[in-house]
């Protein structure tokens, strides 16, 4: 059995990001006094949406990619789902990083859209196609 090597390294590089946005909200929060939810404050919604999206997508993308590894081994395929995964991932906290990727338009909001579209899409179709790619690897171990 191959160790996952791809899949340690995407999520250590995730898990930081990960660690990242939840202490930026957490400062906000202390700053804007909220507690709890997000009161009215759209800069605070944006900044617990950041973060939850990570949340909600990372973990089983990490948990299918080093089962993929395992099972295959270290190759330019699984890399490649690592990679577009992990840049997915930050395009998505970059839109997010201003009102205009999720709230507003706002001078500069295209390249905002531009990068939370393509985050999402990327987030996505990486994840089905590495399923794909795992329950064919599977399939065709087993025959």
């Amino acid at each position: 059995m191959a160790y996952p090597y791809t899949a340690a390294l995407v999520g250590a590089f995730l898990y930081i990001l990960q660690q990242g946005l939840m202490m930026n909200t957490g400062s906000y929060r202390g700053k804007a006094g909220i507690g709890v939810g997000f009161g009215d404050d759209r800069h605070l919604e944006r900044k617990i949406r950041r973060h939850g999206n990570l949340a909600e997508n990372a973990a089983i993308f990490i948990a299918v990619l080093a089962l993929t590894e395992m099972l295959v081994g270290t190759g330019p395929a699984v890399i490649a789902f690592g990679v577009v995964f992990a840049f997915a991932r930050l395009s998505h906290a970059f839109a997010f990083n201003s009102l205009g990727g999720s709230h507003e338009k706002i001078e500069g909001t295209k390249k905002y859209l531009v990068a939370r579209m393509l985050g999402a899409l990327l987030s996505g179709l990486t994840g089905i196609l590495l399923s794909l790619f795992l329950i064919y690897s599977v399939v065709t171990n087993i025959a």
